[in-house]
């Protein structure tokens, strides 16, 4: 695979597939494999769930894929993990593909990075955000959980359990199956690790997601599972991440400000994040919306 050259120096690789109009998708296009794919199968993951995206939209358009949270895992930004260097890393990408107009579709704080993506370029094509609301997100909550986690984070690198059963930062920060104890859960990741996702969400203390709706200028979607809710413990900040909630409650809201809103039906966090329950959402509306 191509290596892309960051603006901070390090380097990601990225795959490129199919022709059309470019889609940026920032996820990990090799099938995870072995034991940590039987676990990830244990929770409701599919291992290929980048690969099986990226096959699923190649055949229509130019799918750019690449694993932007794992590359955070290699080089966390532990200081600088902002809505603007991620802004930055995204662009880098899509220069380094050509790419002047593209769409993009992130889950969970991937989803909140196409926002700011998308109140800061006039190059998105089409913005899909997954398992995150455009209005009323819950940043003060993730600030909370994230805060805790880096509380209990490990000074020096340790080896991490499998995800998703780690601590809950990031894209794995609702994995909760209904009988697992999360306050038995021990923090392996890594402080730096932990701490660039307290840097992110300090970034967006006071972020106004609904003033900055009409900054967004292309085609919008949003969706997430009908049972994505969690509430944490007070080891975790004694907060609750409501994802569905907002979206529930605002889909005139929404639709009034120009968004497509689908609520997947019984989905937690982790299984509306499945390629069998997004492909069906995101690949139509994609060739309706970047076909006009």
């Amino acid at each position: 695979m191509p290596e892309v050259t960051l603006p901070d120096g390090s380097t990601i690789e990225v795959e490129v597939h199919g022709t059309g109009p470019t889609v940026l998708l920032p996820v990990d296009p090799r099938p995870t494999e072995g034991a940590a794919a039987d676990e990830m199968r244990r929770w409701g993951m599919d291992p290929a769930l980048g690969r099986t995206l990226v096959d699923g939209l190649a055949d229509a358009f130019r799918v750019v894929a690449f694993d932007y949270e794992g590359h955070l895992r290699a080089f966390p930004k532990p200081d600088t993990l902002t809505p603007d260097t991620i802004v930055e890393d995204l662009l880098t990408v899509a220069d380094s593909v050509g790419a002047q107009r593209f769409a993009y579709y992130g889950y969970s704080w991937l989803a909140l990075s196409g926002l700011q993506l998308a109140i800061r370029t006039d190059r998105l094509s089409a913005l899909v955000m997954g398992g995150f609301p455009p209005i009323d997100g819950p940043y003060a909550e993730m600030l909370a959980v994230t805060t805790a986690t880096h509380a209990m984070s490990p000074p020096a690198p340790t080896t991490p359990v499998a995800d998703p059963p780690q601590a809950p930062t990031g894209a794995d920060a609702w994995t909760d199956p209904a009988d697992f104890d999360w306050s038995s859960v021990q923090v392996t990741l890594p402080e730096p690790q932990t701490r660039q996702f307290m840097t992110l969400y300090l970034a967006l203390r006071g972020f106004d997601d609904r003033a900055a709706q009409d900054r967004i200028t292309c085609p919008r979607l949003c969706f997430v599972g009908s049972a994505d809710t969690i509430p944490y413990d007070e080891r975790w900040g004694g907060v609750t991440v409501d994802i569905a909630g907002p979206v529930e409650k605002g889909r005139g809201e929404l639709a009034a400000l120009g968004w497509q809103v689908r609520v997947l039906d019984g989905l937690d966090h982790t299984r509306a994040m499945q390629p069998g329950n997004v492909l069906p959402v995101l690949r139509p509306w994609l060739v309706e919306s970047l076909s006009r």
